[in-house]
């Protein structure tokens, strides 16, 4: 069943309710019908008893079998007083008219004794010559089973028909709902990373089909897009890459083109560690970045005080700002207490400072501010600060403004950041700072 198509498979349960209504709705009409043409019946049998009221006076005259029906009057030994048409054997047996002639009435269908057809029946107590008798009255049923029989037939004939035109209508109908359906189909077939920008046909009705071909349609923008990321960032990554590969390479040929001093060779040797240095931080970041693309980057939370972590970066970069001539100063934290990985969360937190140091200028200040279920870790400078069109594009992968191009960051220090926040379930902001600077930080959840 599950192979069918679905316009088949809508057709065939459309067709199954549309036949157990039509059974339902001919076995109603079939039986009203019967009950119908009993009534009518059972009405002219009692009209025919009430002409009788003249049997008291010695005579019988129903005129029933000008009704198509017959009449009797039975004492209670059997003995049949008066018949109409006269000849006619006693309808009922001894032992009914003795329960007739009592007091009781019966109305029934049966065969009667010398008759062929089906009859009904009715009898009930009515003196006849001042003695007790039953008066008994039958009409034919043949007419009214001829009428229910052609009823039938016509119900036979017609019932299928019907099932059949119904069955012919609902596969017109899912036929033309499933056509945008089939449009889309051959649409999406036809998409491949060649076309960008192809869409699905949307239709023009408001209803379910439209809102999927809109649905699916956001979904190949999302698409779209991420596969265009994935290619800026592969080319990115190649371009990263090639630079301290090509100088490593230069430095390198240039050492083994002639022979050197130590000095020059030393010379020589700390600018390949330094590009070898470079290319290890790199190739870090990038499986990072991988590994969270692939499924979200790994975390281990526990309670951390914010001062020991903001202690700990800062001691870290302690040296390499004194060398810069920079200065590091960390805030009171205000006993402000984190749930989150103390590694990742320095990682993060070193990024940031050392994006400070290579871009910012003047002193450098870590701190940390209570915020709503957050704390957030700023880190701020007294450099130029961000480009105005840059803050909103600061965190994306191998971004830099035009400023940092020719330093020697790769612009993954900030989407890392912004990874160690997502896998936390917080956030990461920037802006530049009123007085002058940069003010960057990560908000991670604060500890319950």
């Amino acid at each position: 069943m599950s192979r069918l198509p679905i316009r088949v498979r809508l057709t065939l349960a459309f067709a199954l309710v549309m036949a157990v209504v039509l059974a339902a709705m001919s076995y109603f009409v079939y039986a009203r019908v019967s009950s119908t043409l009993l009534a009518s019946i059972d009405q002219s049998l009692r009209a025919q008893t009430v002409d009788a009221s003249h049997l008291d006076r010695g005579r019988f005259d129903l005129d029933a079998a000008a009704g198509g029906g017959i009449a009797q009057v039975i004492l209670p030994g059997g003995r049949v007083l008066a018949s109409d048409p006269p000849g006619l054997p006693r309808l009922v047996s001894t032992t009914a008219v003795r329960r007739v002639a009592a007091g009781e009435r019966t109305l029934r269908s049966q065969h009667l004794p010398g008759l062929k057809e089906r009859w009904r029946v009715l009898a009930e107590p009515r003196p006849a010559r001042g003695r007790p008798a039953a008066l008994v009255v039958a009409r034919s049923l043949t007419a009214r089973d001829q009428a229910l029989d052609h009823l039938l037939d016509e119900l036979l004939l017609a019932g299928p028909l019907a099932l059949l035109l119904a069955a012919a209508a609902g596969y017109g109908l899912a036929a033309a709902a499933l056509r945008p359906v089939e449009a889309m189909r051959a649409r999406a077939e036809a998409i491949s990373a060649s076309t960008p920008g192809a869409r699905l046909p949307e239709p023009a009705a408001r209803d379910e089909v439209s809102r999927l071909a809109k649905t699916l349609n956001a979904m190949l923008s999302r698409l779209e897009a991420a596969f265009a990321h994935e290619r800026r960032f592969v080319a990115d990554a190649s371009h990263e890459l090639r630079t301290p590969l090509a100088l490593l390479k230069t430095e390198l040929e240039i050492a083994l083109r002639r022979r050197r001093s130590r000095e020059e060779l030393e010379r020589a040797l700390r600018s390949a560690s330094d590009e070898t240095e470079r290319l290890t931080r790199l190739a870090e970041d990038l499986l990072l970045i991988a590994r969270s693309d692939a499924g979200g980057l790994p975390i281990r939370r526990e309670p951390i005080r914010a001062a020991e972590v903001l202690d700990v970066v800062a001691e870290r970069f302690s040296g390499l700002a004194g060398e810069n001539g920079r200065a590091l100063e960390v805030r009171s934290a205000n006993g402000l207490v984190l749930d989150a990985d103390p590694v990742r969360l320095e990682q993060a937190l070193g990024n940031l400072v050392d994006n400070a140091l290579a871009h910012g200028g003047g002193r450098i200040v870590l701190s940390a501010r209570p915020g709503e279920r957050l704390v957030e870790l700023h880190v701020e400078d007294e450099g130029p600060g961000f480009p105005p069109d840059f803050i909103g594009a600061a965190f994306d992968r191998f971004t830099r403004s035009l400023d940092a191009r020719t330093g020697g960051g790769s612009g993954l220090g900030l989407s890392i950041v912004e990874l160690i926040a997502a896998a936390h379930g917080g956030a990461v902001g920037a802006r530049n700072r009123p007085s002058g600077g940069a003010d960057v930080w990560i908000a991670v959840a604060a500890d319950s």
